[in-house]
């Protein structure tokens, strides 16, 4: 069959089982006390467009684990909801209604939504439904095990009122400030910008840099700079000759600044008024003066100097930065520059050493560029070396004589100069966005604003900081290196500000004009979906709740009695929900992308520890990286962007779930491949062809020979390895072992066993569907009821590795003929061929010396110096001697990986004789070392236990 008739039949397979699935309600989850429970959810979908490919490793990873535990016997909940809140949805509206010609193309042929449809959703509301519906079909297409009674908005009312309940605990436990703060804003939308915000979701990171201020005759050139204390440094002042500036009355002062950089101080409440332009060009050769030294120093043409950057004109420091250096350096050669703007003589314009930093010369910038081996400031080694220097430094450097602050640590004097400087007018504070270009969805800039009057949630308390590193150190954090990510991004946190002016969402209770931002409405909602599917059935009244029915569900303050007769709430409902919260909670895991550490995954730490008490502290979060599309980011651009339902049309939800999961760690970006995708739906029909081959078998673990006894230990082995790789998360490595390598050895059993054990083939796939259920479920309940089992593999209990025999033997053995076809192939691969193959079974002796090294390696190990001797005492050993030592220096790398047996080693060979012909093409002899009866080249002597040796003739 081809793929595309492959894809079809499958397609079919996987509607099948969702029609069963939502039938008999079998992912509906509620409290039961006779069983575990593991309570798992994963970040809600913002509404704005179809979920993609790269959705598939994040929402399919969850699903797996939920699967795996709810086979393991857990009660397990995995619930949805979809979140509306913030301005992405209105400002995509919004350029729908303008006709944005990039918005409109990616609706039509990358989302495939109908052009007369277009129209319609112009209206954000519309929109977000759409895509709402969109996103929740894509997830069922996919097979993900979600309880849909759960599912909310977060513009419900009912949810707006659990939001409003939030933030009056955090107002009441000092959580939230207000005041002046700088933020990400969108000049156009004008309103503040978070990660959800933005194209491409990018978090604008602001970091304050220290606006110096180099003063002429009649105008001020203010420069912006990360290390104020290199101002001591500074030797020429760089500026782009073409750029036009803006001259600019600033508190009476005149300053001269790029267009761009006066936008951004009028943002951050500098009163601005322009009053004249002046060329960059027009500058170059005067001299200015600088604050912290009082020397004047000249302006020199730069055409890297970028107008956003900054103010658009730079400081120089070049003994202490490289990209200044460089620049100073290729300037003082470039003669037809220094013509063209009537620059004098330069050549006595050196740097100045103001740090001292052990391991450096008075000039660390120049030690740097020559180190590295630095072209120029083009030179991406340029950048290594700038921060070489920034760190060493910013954490072992001194502030030399030359100084104001001599003798003082830079980390230190970094913080005093600015302090100084700011105190005495000569410098300003002033916020960039490090990470710029950052644009809102609307496509403008984004920009910091001071703002005033703006409400934040206080992430720098102290005191809550520690609460959070608290529940940190209880929780379990997969992958486990991702420890000390949280841990720092617990101490990185500052004031967030947690509301603006526009937007869907819920108004702050407490200052109504503010709507609460899209990162602060989400990091508790978890709590919320053990009591939705009561709001979503009435039997809990969304009108009726308030602050203090939700302090008796989830706090336990109050009495179901009292509440009852005041709130007009069913007594048994209310007990009910309460207990059902109490049954769920805490959150078992927590599932994200990785680029959510900084953000979302810390803030739901941090909000579940003011409000929950201890025992009701998370559990578990378990991140994973990215997805790449065939090795490149996904992008509208690059058109590598498929939608979830597109890509079930092409390739079907097992093999897209297998690919994105099983094609990278963790915590290491993914790569799907429609190749391997393809591969993967090959491999899956291979295993339910296999299922209809032996399904009228009946089914018994019963072994007839070698080979069955081989498959049995294998199988054992994976049912081990697929364990205990889920119970961490390892979703590639069980994928890796339960559809590749499990395969393998199946096929590899049925071609050398022949005549293959029906009765056993019928348990292994028993076993087979069980371990395929948590990644491929459609396939997997095809092959459970091929087989004749009742019910749904979904509900299966997970195999257990230890009710599986182990058969040690039949495992020696097989290791025995892998080694002489991996021998073969080698010495083929070298040129030699023949039809026959002689293989050499070693000497008895040479299994007792084995036992022998074996006794003796617990008491002196396998140094053959300790070794040898002792061996040399063994008589039969002794008239061998030139041999021991040749055997033992082979064993002593890391000892031999079994212990070998000579009988069943020769046994072994003649039950696969027929096995080995047809796999290697040859006709095969087995003979003894010791007595040969073909050996032209003197081969016998090399064979060793568990490894003979060969000849091809």
């Amino acid at each position: 069959m081809s793929v595309e008739e492959l894809v079809e039949r499958l397609r079919g397979i996987e509607r099948k089982w969702q029609e069963r699935w939502e039938k008999s309600r079998i992912f509906e989850a509620d409290p039961d006390k006779s069983l575990k429970k593991f309570y798992l959810t994963v970040a809600y979908p913002y509404p704005n467009s179809p979920q993609h490919i790269g959705h598939g490793r994040t929402y399919g990873l969850t699903d797996a684990y939920a699967r795996f535990k709810r086979m393991q016997g857990y009660n397990v909940l995995f619930p949805m909801a979809f979140h509306y809140t913030g301005t992405p949805i209105l400002a995509m509206a919004k350029r729908l209604r303008e006709g944005d010609p990039e918005i409109i193309d990616s609706f039509l042929r990358i989302y495939g939504i109908p052009e007369e449809k277009i129209k319609e959703l112009e209206d954000p509301l519309k929109m977000a439904r759409y895509f709402h519906e969109e996103i929740k079909a894509g997830m069922k297409l996919m097979g993900y095990s979600i309880d849909w009674r759960r599912e909310f908005t977060t513009i419900d009312p009912a949810y707006n009122k659990f939001i409003t309940w939030q933030f009056m605990k955090l107002q009441e436990r000092g959580y939230l400030t207000k005041g002046k703060h700088p933020v990400g804003w969108c000049p156009r939308c004008d309103n503040a910008v978070g990660q959800h915000d933005t194209r491409g979701d990018v978090e604008p990171e602001i970091t304050e840099v220290t606006l110096i201020k180099f003063e002429g005759d009649s105008l001020i050139i203010p420069t912006a700079t990360y290390r104020p204390e290199t101002v001591f440094g500074v030797t020429n002042i760089w500026i782009n000759p073409e750029v036009e500036y803006r001259i600019v009355e600033v508190n009476g002062e005149r300053w001269v600044l790029s267009e761009e950089a006066v936008v951004k101080l009028k943002f951050q409440g500098f009163d601005v008024k322009e009053v004249g332009r002046v060329k960059g060009e027009e500058l170059i050769g005067r001299y200015f003066r600088n604050p912290a030294t009082g020397k004047d120093v000249p302006v020199l043409p730069a055409k890297f100097v970028k107008p956003d950057y900054g103010t658009g004109i730079v400081m120089s420091v070049p003994g202490h930065a490289p990209y200044d250096f460089l620049a100073l350096r290729d300037l003082k050669s470039d003669l037809e520059t220094l013509r063209r703007y009537g620059i004098e003589d330069i050549s006595g314009l050196e740097p100045i050493s103001i740090i001292e930093v052990e391991g450096f010369s008075d000039l660390p910038a120049k030690d740097a560029v020559e180190s590295l081996g630095v072209k120029d400031q083009l030179d991406v080694k340029a950048e290594e070396a700038t921060q070489l220097i920034y760190s060493k430094e910013y954490h072992t450097g001194r502030m030399k004589a030359n100084t104001s602050y001599p003798g003082m640590p830079v980390k230190e004097a970094k913080e005093r100069v600015k302090e100084d400087l700011i105190m005495s007018g000569k410098a300003h504070k002033f916020y960039e966005i490090a990470n710029s270009p950052v644009y809102c969805r609307c496509g403008a800039k984004v920009v910091v604003k001071i703002v005033e009057d703006q409400w934040f949630i206080d992430y720098s308390n102290p005191e809550w900081k520690k609460l959070a590193h608290e529940a940190l150190r209880e929780m379990r954090i997969i992958p486990k290196e991702l420890r000390r990510e949280f841990e720092d991004a617990i101490d990185w946190m500052r004031e967030k500000a947690c509301a603006r002016k526009s937007g869907l969402g819920t108004r702050l209770p407490f200052d109504p004009n503010w709507i609460i931002e899209s990162l602060s409405d989400s990091t508790i909602y978890m709590a919320f979906y053990t009591i939705s599917k009561y709001i979503n059935s009435g039997i809990l009244d969304a009108s009726k709740l308030d602050e203090e029915v939700f302090d008796y569900i989830f706090l336990g303050k109050g009495n179901e009695k009292d509440l009852s007769s005041r709130k007009g709430i069913d007594e048994d409902v209310l007990r009910r929900v309460r207990e059902e919260f109490l049954y769920w909670y805490p959150l078992d895991s927590r599932h994200s992308g990785r680029d959510l550490v900084w953000n979302h995954l810390t803030f739901f730490i941090f909000n579940h520890v003011a409000i929950f008490p201890r025992d009701l502290w998370p559990r578990q979060i378990v991140v994973n990286g990215s997805v790449t599309m065939e090795g490149k980011k996904m992008s509208k651009s690059l058109g590598n962007i498929i939608p979830i339902r597109r890509a079930v049309e092409l390739f079907g939800a097992d093999p897209i779930r297998l690919s994105v999961m099983g094609s990278a760690e963790l915590s290491s970006d993914a790569d799907f491949s429609p190749i391997v995708a393809s591969s993967t739906l090959k491999r899956l029909f291979r295993i339910l062809d296999l299922a209809s081959k032996f399904s009228s078998f009946d089914e018994e673990l019963i072994v007839e020979d070698l080979w069955d006894m081989w498959l049995v230990t294998m199988l054992k082995l994976h049912v081990k390895e697929i364990t205990d790789a889920m119970e961490e998360c390892r979703a590639r490595e069980a994928i890796h072992h339960s559809v590749y390598l499990l395969l393998n050895e199946v096929e590899e059993y049925l071609e050398a066993k022949g005549e293959a054990n029906g009765r056993l083939m019928k348990y292994i796939l028993n076993v087979w569907a069980r371990l395929l259920a948590p990644f491929a479920p459609h396939v997997a309940e095809e092959i459970w009821e091929t087989i004749g089992e009742e019910g749904f593999v979904s509900l299966a209990p997970w195999p257990s590795h230890e009710e599986i025999p182990e058969y040690r033997e039949a495992d020696i053995s097989y290791k025995v003929l892998s080694n002489i076809i991996e021998d073969v192939k080698s010495i083929s691969s070298s040129g030699i061929s023949g039809s026959n193959l002689y293989i050499y079974v070693a000497s008895p002796w040479k299994y007792e010396l084995f036992r022998r090294i074996e006794e003796l390696k617990p008491k002196i190990g396998l140094d053959p110096r300790r070794l040898i001797p002792e061996l040399m005492k063994n008589p039969a050993f002794r008239e061998r001697g030139s041999y021991v030592p040749e055997i033992v220096k082979q064993l002593s790398s890391g000892g031999w990986p079994w212990l070998p047996d000579r009988d069943k080693e020769l046994s072994a060979l003649e039950t696969a004789k027929n096995y080995l012909e047809r796999k290697l093409g040859m006709k095969i002899r087995v003979d003894l070392e010791e007595n040969p009866s073909y050996d032209p080249k003197k081969r016998a002597s090399r064979a060793l236990p568990g490894r003979p040796a060969i000849y091809i003739e």
